[in-house]
């Protein structure tokens, strides 16, 4: 015997939010409609059951294009085609897709954008965090009417997994490495049989087709909560590398900026691409350990210093520039924020960084204004 789970209607989801307001981070689908109905009314391949676009489409709406009709898809995702062609093929299948990489290689990014072109919803997410509950992943209860009147569909709670099963869309399960190992099993018996057992009600939940999950996890968490190998087996892995060559960093730093910039009124990032390639720079010469001519070997901080990082570090900039300065992105606006991405371990950190600028940026002609930035706030 099955259960059905109703859909939750979609102005409970934003009912904080005051009519007409804007919000401040739209979903993959709301952000970016234009583009999924565009490529929508020319997709001519086919679609599994249940997919909004079919895998040609998906993986152009994550890459980008230009369509028959000169309708310009924007890319959500830079890296190589294959990875991406790999993750869509896997929700194709009867697979789970596990996302995994170091911090800020984009997972949770692609994660959110998969969700939404095949499944038209992202919303359907677990957090995963040292106390998520099993509830999260399989159901709760509402206990005022559990002690009203027992157990019963009325006061059963649905998780984000469950009604992803009953209405055959995307689960998302985010830093799953994070969650308990017993709570992670919970997963095991979806993704295998595709169903969840409801013993108080002698019911199960069955998946419907078009049902599938992706998780996430970064490398360096290992050791914290390890997948089992019955869960693994569950999952297809895809790593999302760091990107290739600085350019590819420098161009998805100032892509992502310069979008949550426009959603916070902050100058365009085109006009501080100078600086973006700085922040680029530095960090990808202290992750590698070695100058970018290979000339010089280096000391490595002990932060991750990711693309994500970067982005968050060239957006700071850009609010000091728009606030307190003429709005143009200069050295002395992103000088703070390198020091606190870079300088995490005080003493340690501390000392790679001003080496960093004695050794290496102190010799480059071009760069004095940003040497001298960095040690203003160095001390």
């Amino acid at each position: 015997m099955s259960v059905s789970v109703k859909p939750m209607p979609a102005d409970t989801i934003h009912e904080g939010a005051a009519p007409g307001a804007e919000v401040l981070r739209p979903h993959a689908e709301d952000a970016f409609a234009g583009e999924l109905a565009a490529l929508a009314a020319r997709d001519d391949r086919p679609r599994p059951p249940r997919w909004k676009l079919s895998p040609w489409a998906v993986a152009t709406y994550l890459l980008g294009g230009t369509l028959s009709d000169g309708t310009v898809i924007s890319p959500k995702y830079v890296g190589p085609r294959r990875i991406v062609e790999v993750a869509v093929t896997t929700l194709a299948t009867d697979r789970a897709l596990l996302l995994l990489g170091v911090p800020g290689t984009a997972k949770t990014w692609v994660s959110e954008h998969l969700a939404a072109a095949v499944s038209g919803d992202s919303t359907l997410l677990v957090q995963g965090t040292a106390g998520t509950p099993e509830e999260a992943i399989r159901y709760g209860w509402d206990y005022a009417r559990l002690l009203a009147h027992g157990p019963s569909r009325d006061a059963l709670v649905p998780s984000p997994v469950l009604r992803a099963m009953a209405e055959g869309r995307i689960a998302r399960v985010e830093e799953l490495t994070r969650i308990p190992a017993d709570v992670q099993d919970a997963l095991i018996t979806v993704l295998s049989e595709k169903t969840l057992p409801i013993p108080e009600l002698g019911e199960e939940v069955q998946a419907v087709r078009g049902f599938t999950l992706i998780a996430t996890a970064n490398d360096r968490d290992r050791g914290v909560n390890d997948l089992s190998s019955a869960l693994r087996r569950r999952f297809n892995t895809v790593v999302l590398p760091l990107p290739e060559s600085a350019e590819a960093e420098v161009a998805i730093v100032a892509r992502r900026v310069d979008q949550i910039g426009r959603a916070l009124d902050l100058p365009a990032a085109t006009d501080g691409l100078a600086e973006i390639r700085r922040v680029v720079t530095v960090f990808r010469e202290l992750r590698a350990g070695a100058t970018s001519d290979g000339r010089t070997r280096l000391k490595s901080p002990s932060g991750t210093l990711s693309t994500a990082e970067a982005i968050s570090v060239v957006t700071g900039g850009l609010a000091l520039a728009a606030h307190f300065g003429d709005g143009v992105l200069r050295a002395g606006d992103i000088a703070a924020g390198l020091l606190g991405a870079v300088v995490r371990d005080p003493a340690a950190d501390g000392v790679v960084f001003r080496e960093y600028l004695e050794t290496v940026v102190r010799e480059r002609d071009d760069w004095q204004d940003f040497y001298r930035a960095c040690r203003e706030v160095t001390g």
